[in-house]
């Protein structure tokens, strides 16, 4: 075996880690509750369509551009003096790449076109007391 190769290799594995754990940034949570369709928010509440283009401005977000379909997972019970925040993930075969990815969008820049549950029938759950990092 060659141990100075392993070590290398070691070392270099190291500052990698090292690297992505430094250049973490903590992020602020975006409200203490939000509305679901269930208890683990993995069914669609609705179905709705982006009115403008929307950039990403950190990795809890997702882009969305006019006219993409975005199924709605949940919706940010918003506090005071905050914007009001759904979750999502698009849907277009236009951005095949983007599908399945969940993330945060303001939700005036999108209009519900089909809801999948009735208002009485949600749940308002907490959200997580976790710290978020974007790396």
């Amino acid at each position: 075996m060659n141990h100075p190769l392993h070590f290398a290799l070691l070392l270099l594995s190291l500052g990698f880690l090292y690297q992505t754990t430094t250049s973490a940034v903590l992020m602020d949570k975006l409200a203490n509750s939000k509305i679901c369709a269930d208890e683990e928010c993995s069914y669609a509440l609705s179905m709705a369509v982006a009115l403008d283009d929307f950039t990403a401005p950190d990795c809890r977000f997702i882009n969305i551009k006019k006219d993409q379909m975005i199924y709605v997972y949940s919706k940010l019970t918003p506090e005071e003096g905050t914007g009001v925040f759904w979750s999502g993930s698009v849907y277009s075969e236009r951005y095949v790449d983007q599908m399945g990815i969940l993330g945060y969008f303001p939700s005036n820049l999108v209009k519900e076109t089909t809801k999948f549950k009735k208002d009485t029938d949600t749940v308002e759950i907490p959200t997580a007391d976790v710290d978020f990092y974007c790396f």
